[in-house]
């Protein structure tokens, strides 16, 4: 009863907190107020020509803690300083707890091509999971639902479903090498290569995976940590730092889908 209590306290604090600063937001949009930069004065001529900015990018994670109540309590908790719009428990329910036209604090220092904010760009959904345990079909069912909603409510391109860890390498390794990425590509969500041409293909000498990789999005300063997430998303069953030649053949399979768009 009292651990019921405290929580209760603790969102109730947090869904205030909220208000207030989504409140104060939105008073900062009513005025442009004029600035002196240096010793010249910028003046203010407001145009009505103007939206949200809104998302182009899913983030999907795995929170690594034990439950969604232990969730909750990070993403209510002000000190905490992390977030994320939406949180799917194992049994499939889903809890949304940012408007998506906010910037949840999700993803951290992030990139994937030329995006080097992910955080300003993206909603973040979190998975109920500890990183060792398989996903359940009610989780990956709901979340499938929950990306269909979104990306035709945005328009976010299908392509620009991605992991923590593809767009963190050497950072984070979420979500997991258990996430079904293959399922979800077939389900039109993420991309995937064509695996009928796989044992088929011989690469041209010229391949180059390193560019290869740099073209899918990957940040490839840290070319082992890239090669690290890639394998964590496209070949989970021999994940290491070190490409085979498997490996080669999927990097340039994953480049014709890209080009598809």
């Amino acid at each position: 009863m009292l651990l019921a209590s405290c929580s209760k306290d603790l969102y109730k604090a947090s869904k205030t907190a909220y208000k207030k600063q989504a409140k104060a937001l939105g008073k900062s949009l009513q005025y442009i107020q004029p600035d002196t930069i240096g010793h010249k004065t910028v003046n203010v001529i407001e145009s009505q020509n103007f939206s949200l900015r809104k998302p182009n990018f899913i983030v999907i994670h795995h929170t690594d803690q034990e439950s969604c109540e232990q969730t909750y309590k990070t993403f209510a908790l002000k000190r905490t300083q992390v977030s994320s719009h939406y949180v799917i428990c194992d049994d499939g329910s889903i809890t949304q707890m940012l408007n998506d036209l906010l910037r949840g604090w999700h993803a951290g220092n992030s990139s994937w091509g030329k995006v080097t904010d992910l955080n300003s760009v993206s909603i973040g959904i979190e998975l109920d999971n500890d990183g060792e345990e398989p996903f359940s079909y009610a989780q990956i069912n709901n979340l499938i639902w929950l990306l269909e909603k979104l990306t035709e409510k945005y328009n976010i391109p299908k392509q620009n479903i991605i992991g923590h860890a593809d767009v963190a390498p050497g950072r984070k390794v979420d979500p997991s090498a258990l996430f079904p990425w293959k399922t979800l590509a077939h389900s039109g969500f993420g991309i995937w290569y064509d695996e009928s041409k796989l044992n088929d293909l011989v690469l041209d000498d010229a391949f180059n995976p390193a560019k290869a990789l740099k073209f899918i999005g990957y940040n490839i300063s840290n070319l082992e940590n890239a090669i690290y997430s890639f394998k964590l998303h496209f070949n989970p069953n021999e994940v290491s730092k070190k490409l085979t030649e498997k490996d080669k053949k999927i990097l340039y399979l994953l480049e014709l889908e890209v080009l598809k768009g």
